[in-house]
């Protein structure tokens, strides 16, 4: 009963408590919506310090205003209690963004985030006791990785660009080749992010835009040797004069045709990344290694790589067992 409950979780009940839990309002100022909205200030001051980053900023505010209309489409009003978050409340919400909104399945997994974590926050500050996250099901779904081989890689490095800023383009993309590191954390690396380490050698030591988990490099040759062909290029702190995304993904499309490099799907900056992540598991560095070195927060998200590198050995395997079927022992 709401009485049980009240003494159970704050030990003292009074008429006007009781009257608010029956109505399941509480008090509204910790109402979702207004939990939501605090959040969000206080996000945003951290991302104009720099702590945290405006794209993780946009998702939370998407998500509130999702949630806005989703409430005010199954309510027909501006905001819901905590008490008032259920189980139900959730399966509804996401079948809301699967159908009216038409999102696919990853990006609905993504929406989730932000609402879990509005339950956390009322978890910590005693709105509410239990999870009602905790019987959702729901997972990301696994997509085919784009990369390319260790020898297209080297065809790349051989390629003689026919303008400066093609050259730039291809030497920004092998060099996230070699360090895992994605379109945006190549724009923003400062010479700050370079540093020699404890063991001699020079590495990158930078937190990923968009997790916000460090991510420590060392630079093999290659990496290093760009970064010095680029150095004094830039009027400011950073270390290439980095063209825009889709500058960069239009000189990609024609050099790899160029190379003969050709995908059923178009080859974009960030396959450089993932073919970081191939190319090293298959050189025999460590999953864990190269999770850190990539900033996964998950290191399922590691495997999906490792997962790319095992299909490709059994079928190195079944070519070489098609072409030693004749071998036999006397």
């Amino acid at each position: 009963t709401h009485y049980e409950e009240l003494m159970k979780y704050e030990g003292v009940v009074t008429a006007q408590k009781l009257k608010a839990t029956f109505l399941g309002i509480g008090v509204m100022e910790d109402s979702l919506l207004k939990v939501y909205e605090k959040f969000k200030e206080d996000f945003a001051l951290m991302v104009e310090k720099g702590v945290r980053s405006w794209r993780t900023l946009n998702k939370y505010e998407n998500v509130y205003t999702h949630l806005s209309e989703f409430i005010q489409y199954k309510y027909r009003r501006s905001d819901i209690s905590f008490k008032e978050l259920t189980e139900d409340f959730i399966n509804d919400f996401d079948f809301y963004l699967r159908v009216n909104k038409s999102l696919t399945h990853n990006t609905i997994w993504v929406y989730m985030m932000p609402l879990c974590k509005m339950v956390e926050i009322a978890i910590d500050k005693g709105i509410i006791y239990r999870n009602p996250f905790k019987n959702y099901i729901s997972s990301m779904e696994e997509k085919d990785r784009g990369y390319l081989l260790r020898e297209e890689v080297e065809t790349l490095l051989q390629y003689h660009p026919k303008s400066a800023s093609a050259e730039l383009v291809r030497d920004l993309f092998v060099f996230s080749c070699f360090t895992g590191f994605s379109y945006i954390d190549i724009k923003q690396l400062k010479k700050s992010h370079l540093q020699s380490f404890f063991d001699g050698n020079k590495w990158l030591i930078k937190r990923r835009q968009k997790s916000d988990v460090p991510c420590n490099v060392r630079l093999l040759d290659i990496a290093e040797k760009i970064i010095e062909k680029y150095e004094g290029t830039t009027r400011t702190e950073a270390l290439f004069p980095t063209p825009s995304n889709a500058n960069c993904n239009l000189l990609i499309k024609k050099m790899m045709k160029d190379c003969n490099i050709i995908r059923e799907k178009p080859i974009s900056f960030h396959w450089a990344r993932h073919t970081f992540g191939t190319l090293f598991l298959t050189e025999g560095v460590p999953l864990e290694s190269v999770s850190k070195m990539m900033g996964h927060k998950n290191i399922k998200t590691t495997q999906i790589y490792a997962k790319i590198t095992n299909e490709k050995i059994s079928k190195d395997m079944e070519i070489a067992a098609e072409r030693l079927k004749n071998l036999k022992i006397g």
